[in-house]
């Protein structure tokens, strides 16, 4: 995978910016490793900064409602620099981002979820002029805890819809006893299974992830917090059943 961006701004001759994502899968947690060469054009330059942006498509970013993202919001970053570039040179930079456990998913079970969108877009600044390259997306699939989470979702009859990202921390009402430590969260939209007579109601629900454990939180209220560790399906059935049904009975 590769991302290819010239700086217009610096015209004729200017340098070019190779970004290869040596990782382009991932899980929140781990790192994304990434190769990015720098090679120079018809003079010598200055190179301020290099920085990598690990983005996703933001629902309230997008106020026209399509499914574009023309406006990303950058989870997390790194930069590296200031380097001198030669002419006709060659710069190479290994450089790795950390994703949060708490990053949106684009997979789950190999599956991909409408709706969600992560990418990374590398900036180089040159003489105080930034140049953003267009965006190289990768794939981020979900924990063996957050997969056997779908998979009982879809036990009990629930049908994914569509996935939205939802910025603001002070956005969630004190009822949802909210851990979380990033500023943004991932929700997740889901059809009611036809024997909860529901009709076309969708159960709106947000996952908190930790290394130790999984905070489901069904539309908009308290969670029940599940053990990531060798997770049980048929006791994780029974808990998130039990709670839903204490909302929604």
């Amino acid at each position: 995978m590769a991302l290819r961006t010239f700086l217009r701004t610096l015209g004729p001759g200017a340098p070019s910016v190779d970004t290869v994502v040596t990782t382009a899968r991932v899980r929140p947690g781990a790192p994304l490793q990434c190769e990015v060469t720098v090679r120079g054009g018809g003079a010598d330059l200055d190179v301020e900064r290099l920085r990598l942006e690990l983005v996703v498509r933001a629902e309230d970013l997008e106020p026209d409602g399509s499914t574009g993202w023309n406006n990303p919001y950058v989870v997390t970053e790194t930069a590296v620099g200031p380097f001198r570039l030669p002419q006709g040179g060659t710069v190479v930079r290994r450089i790795a981002l950390d994703v949060p456990w708490e990053m949106p998913l684009t997979h789950e079970r190999g599956l991909r979820l409408s709706g969600s969108r992560v990418a990374v877009r590398t900036e180089l600044a040159v003489d105080s002029a930034a140049d953003k390259g267009d965006f190289d997306e990768i794939e981020v699939h979900a924990l063996p805890a957050q997969e056997l989470l779908f998979q009982v979702y879809q036990d009990l009859g629930f049908r994914f819809h569509e996935s939205e990202v939802k910025l603001g921390r002070e956005r969630w009402p004190d009822r949802m006893k909210d851990r979380r430590t990033a500023p943004f969260w991932q929700e997740l939209d889901f059809w009611f299974p036809a024997s909860w007579n529901r009709g076309t109601q969708e159960l709106e629900t947000v996952l908190i992830t930790r290394p130790d454990a999984l905070d489901v939180h069904p539309g908009g209220y308290p969670p029940v917090t599940l053990p990531a560790g060798e997770p049980d399906r048929a006791a994780w059935r029974q808990a998130v059943e039990e709670h839903i049904r204490s909302y929604w009975a």
